[in-house]
């Protein structure tokens, strides 16, 4: 079972074997060290690794390794409003960089607000200190590699698929009727409301007319709970067996039917072929993990209830996000045969059944 391709943003560089590096000044100024330095108690900043940097040049992601704390090393995510807006398929659009900031501001309040809730079912790291800057924003986190979580993905077998669906059901599970306060109030990078450069650029076709009913239909689902929002397979750290997964990017967290984040998840990391054969085993998977962390979690509700309501959307979902994805990348790779499939279901042959998607 694999995916398409390519290295995981999350993906760290192997150990230099050559004298050890100096910390970047361009990314870590002295201020940032003090900061991290009293988080941590820590008595100095030995190295800065460059990790990654961010999506659209809005700043870096970086390991900070520490002599004297409790833990060798850190993460921290210095994000910097770019001067000049740039993105890879020319939608740097005011639109775009107010979203960015936005989501931002909703992942350091998840850290803040929501990730102590977590528990070692759907683990997350641990925010260690956060501050708001005047052209960006700064979060010191752990890191996830020293916590046994060292594994990143670019194939996955069917076991690690199902690590990560176990991850979501408890993620779903721990949040099932809570209201986002302080994050997205509709959860997901894609959702309608905050995409119509993208639905316009999809002129009069059978997805932009179904796009408003598909979206109610999502929203209006009577099970709703937090989304992670970009479920994606480089978004998840997996431990050496890979039998347990960390998920990190909360950016696009907040509100939704958790099956959103599963159409999404099992797109990133499975081909046409995949998907169309390991479909039903996956969400079956998927569902009684979910029913089993709702009990876990003493969690009153129809699990019955919620899981013909999700199962129902998962086509939904999938043709929500081919929406988007058609508008913002019309030759994408995930844009194949399983996923028009789908779409077809949802839509009718001809495309117009979407008043009651």
């Amino acid at each position: 079972m694999s995916r398409r391709p390519g290295i995981p943003k999350s993906a760290a560089p192997t150990a230099s074997t050559g004298p050890e590096p100096r910390p970047d000044q361009r990314a870590f100024d002295p201020a940032i060290e003090a900061l991290i330095l009293d988080a941590t108690g820590a008595a100095r900043v030995t190295s800065v690794e460059l990790l990654q940097s961010l999506w659209s040049g809005y700043g870096s992601i970086v390991r900070v390794a520490l002599d004297g704390a409790a833990f060798p090393s850190v993460i921290a995510k210095r994000v910097r409003w770019p001067t000049e807006a740039r993105h890879p398929r020319g939608w740097a659009t005011s639109r775009s960089h107010a979203r960015k900031v936005r989501s931002y501001a909703v992942e350091t309040r998840f850290y803040r607000d929501y990730a102590a809730t977590c528990d070692a079912g759907c683990r997350v790291p641990r925010l260690l200190a956060d501050a708001r800057e005047s052209d960006g924003v700064l979060l010191v986190l752990e890191d996830l590699d020293e916590s046994g979580f060292h594994g990143r993905r670019v194939e996955v077998t069917f076991d690690e698929v199902k690590a990560c669906l176990s991850w979501l059901a408890c993620f779903h599970a721990t949040f099932v009727g809570r209201r986002p306060d302080g994050l997205w109030e509709t959860g997901t990078y894609w959702h309608l409301e905050t995409r119509p450069d993208e639905l316009a650029a999809l002129g009069d076709t059978p997805l932009a007319r179904a796009a408003s009913a598909l979206d109610r239909r999502l929203r209006e689902s009577p099970f709703q709970t937090l989304v992670h929002g970009d479920a994606k397979l480089a978004n998840f750290c997996f431990s050496d067996d890979g039998a347990r997964v960390a998920a990190v990017d909360f950016q696009y967290v907040g509100g939704g039917p958790g099956i959103r984040d599963v159409a999404y998840f099992l797109g990133s990391c499975l081909d046409e072929e995949a998907c169309a054969r390991q479909q039903d085993a996956l969400l079956d998977h998927y569902f009684d993990a979910l029913a089993e962390a709702l009990r876990l979690r003493s969690v009153r509700l129809d699990v019955a209830a919620l899981t013909r309501d999700w199962r129902d959307l998962y086509p939904v979902a999938w043709t929500d996000f081919y929406r988007f994805l058609a508008g913002w990348s019309p030759k994408h790779w995930k844009i194949h045969a399983y996923t028009r499939r789908l779409a077809r279901a949802v839509l009718g042959p001809n495309g117009n059944r979407h008043h009651d998607v």
